[in-house]
C-alpha cells in the first residue's frame, strides 16, 4: 500500500503545489494585459509558469476561469487607514493610483477589461478586487469632507470620483504624460468642484 495516497488536497496524490499557482496567475495576468482575452493562451501560461497545460487545467477548468482567477489575484494591497485632514488623504489615495497604474501592463489590463469579448466573471472579478476598492476608498474621503463642510453638501461625489482617476486614463489615450504633480492638482482641481476651498488644508 502506498501510504502516501490521499495524503494531499483533494484527497489523493501530491499536496497542490502554491508556487506553481503564483507563477501561473502572475504569467495570466502579464498575458491578458499585453496580448488581449482573445489571445490568451493556456499552453503560453503554462511555458511561462514552468509547468503543464494539464496542472492548469487541473486546477482550472478553462480559460475563462484562469483569467477569472488571475483578476481576482491582482488587488493592490490596502492603503492604510486614513487619520489626516480629507484633502491630504484625497492627494495620497491619488498618487497610490498613480503607483499601481504605473505598474508593468497595469494600464493595458483596463483596455482588456473593456473588450467586449472579455467574460463577463473575468471583468466582475477585475472591478471588485480593482476598481470597487478605490472608488470606495474615495467616496469615504469625500463623504468626511462633506460631513465636515469642507464641500458643499450637494456636491456630485459619483462624478467627481469618476473625474479624479479618469483623467490619467485620457491622457494615456491622448498619448500625453500625465502633468507633473498630478495628485497634488488634480486633488486640487476635484476639491474646487466640489465647493471646496482653494487653500483645503
Amino acid at each position: 500500500m502506498n501510504a502516501t495516497r490521499g495524503s494531499g488536497t483533494g484527497g489523493a496524490g501530491r499536496a497542490r503545489d502554491a508556487s506553481i499557482d503564483r507563477r501561473v496567475l502572475a504569467a495570466a495576468a502579464r498575458q491578458l494585459a499585453v496580448s488581449g482575452y482573445d489571445a490568451l493562451s493556456v499552453a503560453a501560461i503554462a511555458a511561462e509558469a514552468g509547468t503543464t497545460r494539464q496542472a492548469l487545467y487541473r486546477r482550472w477548468p478553462g480559460k475563462a476561469e484562469l483569467a477569472a482567477a488571475a483578476m481576482a489575484n491582482i488587488a493592490d494591497p490596502p492603503r492604510r487607514n486614513g487619520t489626516a485632514a480629507p484633502f491630504v488623504e484625497l492627494v495620497a489615495e491619488l498618487a497610490d493610483f498613480r503607483r499601481g497604474v504605473s505598474q508593468p501592463g497595469r494600464l493595458s489590463l483596463v483596455g482588456t477589461m473593456l473588450q467586449d469579448s472579455v467574460e463577463a466573471d473575468v471583468r466582475t472579478r477585475y472591478q471588485a478586487r480593482v476598481i470597487a476598492p478605490r472608488r470606495r476608498r474615495l467616496r469615504s474621503i469625500l463623504e468626511l469632507a462633506r460631513q465636515h463642510g469642507l464641500i458643499d453638501a450637494d456636491a456630485d461625489l459619483e462624478i467627481v470620483i469618476t473625474m479624479a482617476t479618469g483623467s490619467w486614463y485620457a491622457c494615456a489615450l491622448a498619448g500625453d504624460p500625465p502633468p507633473r504633480n498630478w495628485p497634488q492638482r488634480t486633488a486640487q482641481l476635484l476639491w474646487r468642484a466640489a465647493g471646496g476651498s482653494l487653500d483645503p488644508t
